[in-house]
């Protein structure tokens, strides 16, 4: 430390200027010596109004001052003595005589004293109450943190429990919410005043005493503190008390001192026994308002904490209140959404994967209630089933109600037999179509900001030819575990999203899948199903698959993606093979002959009755079969193939060489022909034509036979 220059001795006029800074000076002055222990202290401040200098003088400060912290203050103001680095502006707690339920913050600034030659005399320490700054610090603090931490999720149970995390222990030593119910559920809050027989849910306790999450100084848990009622517990609040009078106009209410004597408590035994056992001496309740609307209580107690809550308090709790209110209210209003898009959701989906003998479907929705995923199973022609998979970017209502209008134009378009890569191009112009009419909305519209863009995957498995097509938007995944236990995953060729800009022509690629074989069909990729992800886990569910019930098998899958990185909004579809059976087929090439008419006609007879079709529908059939090979005669080219198949419906089906478009026709009475489709049409449930690289296949389809 620098040496300053000798002074002459302080006498005269200075002496009696500082024998009067030492008696008037409202800043606490203390000269100590190398023991810590006043030397000389001024009068002059609220602090030593009421102390006598004697007792105070010639001890240490720790031993005259209530100091909360008084070893960390001691151990601060020795180091000063020995390293002479000043002490400058320290905060320091401590309660006045007489006085010890109140705490009190003073700023210390200490610095060492020295001869002209380097002796170290002492310490000098100047301290100034600054009891009224830090408590508005404080509130400042508190405030912050809540507009930080409060609300940060759109969750009503957690935005509670992050609203008592933050005021304990800084402004209370136990905190307590309780929220209207129907809050939790979505539903509208009901108008102020709140109706006694309205239910509260208790939604978040924090005890100081209980330490938990926060930075509460106890070392038990907040379920040993004593409660009126466990968290999750509804029911209506017994009144009159400030609970319910605070919920009746709105405004808060302080409770300087919770003594036996309050009536009040006679009305509430259950919250009045809580209280005395937790030993709260103070209280302070504030209700949860948004727009003349009650969502909840605050309510605050002190046990540790001596002083009792003031203006102050009431004014900062009241801060705290409105920005959780509004934090609870988007959360409600979430939930509200949530609830009916995830409504809306459920009504859109089929309610079950349809069944099919050589075909079992388990669906998985990543989240389950995202609004925006989808999955099908569409029954085609020929035994034939159409899987898809989806998910419109984005969640909520919208995106529901995108999904929905695509799932039908997937299903219309289905009807029509066009391949997966058509079926998609068509698709996307649909989505194309609905983006350009976002795009149109108002400005302030938020939906005009949300560009729409839809995932997908479409796969048609055939159970006669064990083959499946595929064709995906986005980034779509096939995994295929085989009966042998081994697996592959298919290369299904990326396309751009559903209602992109990119003009891209979509494709498909086909593959034989072999009997007893396990499809995982997803619109996105699944790391924890491939090679680049956990390989275990699929090596794992190849080898359990077989023999498994398929909902098993998709818990499988589910447990694999949460263990993996987070996967993102994800439809999956898991599919199972099975063979078709052979005796429920009939195929027979036919010669390009007239004649064949009544070949066709007599074989397709004999198999319906080996099926036991009833009469009337087998004679239906044959007048179907026999109007299908005329006009495959007539105007088709060879090769003529006739199939029949009992299945979900009895299928009939001719195939030949050639690529031209039957129309139906009503003929006039005049006309000679031109009635074979119209007859075909009026005996069949439904017909269409199929095309294949080698030619058509004009198929019908009727009621299914009995059994």
């Amino acid at each position: 430390m620098a040496q300053s220059e000798p002074t002459a001795p302080l006498d005269g006029p200075g002496a009696a200027m500082l024998d009067a800074l030492f008696s008037q000076s409202l800043v606490g002055l203390h000269l100590l010596d190398t023991d810590l222990r006043v030397v000389r202290v001024n009068t002059a401040t609220p602090a030593m109004r009421d102390v006598p200098v004697e007792d105070v003088v010639g001890h240490r400060v720790d031993e005259v001052y209530g100091l909360l912290d008084a070893d960390e203050v001691m151990a601060l103001v020795r180091g000063v003595l020995d390293s002479g680095v000043p002490l400058v502006a320290h905060i320091v707690r401590a309660h006045r005589r007489g006085d010890p339920g109140h705490q009190y913050f003073h700023e210390i600034s200490v610095f060492r004293l020295e001869t002209p030659s380097g002796d170290v005399l002492g310490l000098a320490v100047a301290v100034v109450e600054v009891t009224e700054r830090e408590e508005s610090r404080a509130r400042e603090v508190v405030l912050e943190m809540t507009r930080e931490h409060v609300g940060r999720t759109l969750d009503v149970l957690e935005t509670c429990q992050e609203l008592v995390d933050v005021l304990v222990p800084r402004v209370a030593d136990i905190a307590v919410v309780e929220v209207v119910d129907a809050v939790l559920r979505g539903d509208h809050p009901p108008l102020a005043p709140l109706p006694r027989d309205v239910p509260l849910r208790r939604a978040a306790f924090r005890s100081a005493a209980g330490g938990g999450t926060g930075t509460g100084t106890g070392t038990g848990t907040d379920a040993d503190a004593p409660q009126a009622h466990p968290l999750g517990d509804v029911r209506a609040l017994p009144g009159p008390t400030p609970y319910t009078q605070a919920l009746s106009d709105l405004r808060p209410r302080a409770v300087a001192s919770l003594d036996e004597d309050l009536p009040w408590l006679a009305a509430d035994p259950a919250r009045a026994r809580a209280i005395r056992a937790a030993g709260a001496h103070t209280l302070i309740t504030a209700p949860l308002t948004v727009r003349d609307t009650v969502l909840g209580l605050i309510s605050l107690y002190r046990t540790r904490q001596g002083e009792p809550y003031d203006e102050d308090d009431v004014s900062l709790l009241l801060q705290v209140a409105d920005h959780t209110a509004l934090s609870i209210d988007n959360a409600r209003r979430y939930t509200r959404e949530h609830t009916i898009a995830a409504t809306v959701q459920r009504q859109l989906l089929p309610r079950r994967p349809s069944s099919h003998p050589a075909l079992e479907t388990t669906p998985l929705l990543l989240p389950p209630d995202s609004g925006g995923q989808w999955y099908d199973t569409i029954p085609l022609s020929g035994a034939r089933t159409g899987l898809a998979v989806g998910g419109v970017v984005g969640r909520g209502l919208h995106a529901a109600a995108v999904m929905g209008q695509l799932r039908t134009v997937v299903r219309s378009l289905a009807a029509f037999d066009v391949e997966p890569d058509e079926l998609l191009a068509r698709l996307n112009d649909t989505a194309t179509f609905l983006a350009a009419e976002r795009a149109t909305l108002p400005t302030a519209d938020p939906l005009h900001r949300q560009a729409l863009a839809a995932r997908f995957a479409y796969a048609v498995y055939d159970p006669l030819t064990l083959t499946c097509t595929v064709a995906g938007a986005g980034s779509p995944s096939l995994v295929v575990v085989h009966a042998d236990g081994s697996t592959e995953v298919r290369n299904v060729p990326a396309g751009s999203l559903l209602g992109s800009e990119d003009k891209t022509p979509f494709a498909a690629t086909a593959f034989t899948v072999p009997e007893g074989s396990l499809l995982i069909l997803s619109d996105t990729p699944l790391p924890a199903l491939v090679a680049s992800g956990d390989a275990d886990a699929l090596r794992r569910l190849a080898e359990q698959h077989r023999g498994r019930p398929l909902e098993d098998l998709r818990d499988d899958v589910l447990y694999a993606l949460a263990g993996s990185a987070e996967p993102g909004p994800t439809a999956l579809l898991l599919v199972r093979t099975h063979p078709f059976p052979a005796d429920r087929v009939g195929v027979w090439q036919l010669p390009d002959t007239p004649t064949v008419v009544a070949t066709a006609r007599r074989l397709v007879r004999d198999r319906l009755a080996d099926w036991g079709v009833e009469r009337e529908t087998a004679h239906d059939t044959e007048l179907i079969v026999s109007e299908l090979v005329t006009n495959a005669v007539r105007y088709g080219s060879p090769p003529l193939e006739l199939r029949v198949i009992n299945d979900r419906a009895l299928t009939c089906e001719v195939r030949d060489g050639s690529a031209s478009t039957p129309r139906l026709r009503h003929a006039s009475v005049a006309d000679e022909g031109g009635r074979g489709l119209f007859i075909v049409a009026q005996l069949a449930q439904a017909w269409g034509t199929r095309y294949t690289p080698e030619g058509k296949i004009i198929w019908t389809e009727q009621n299914p036979p009995p059994g």
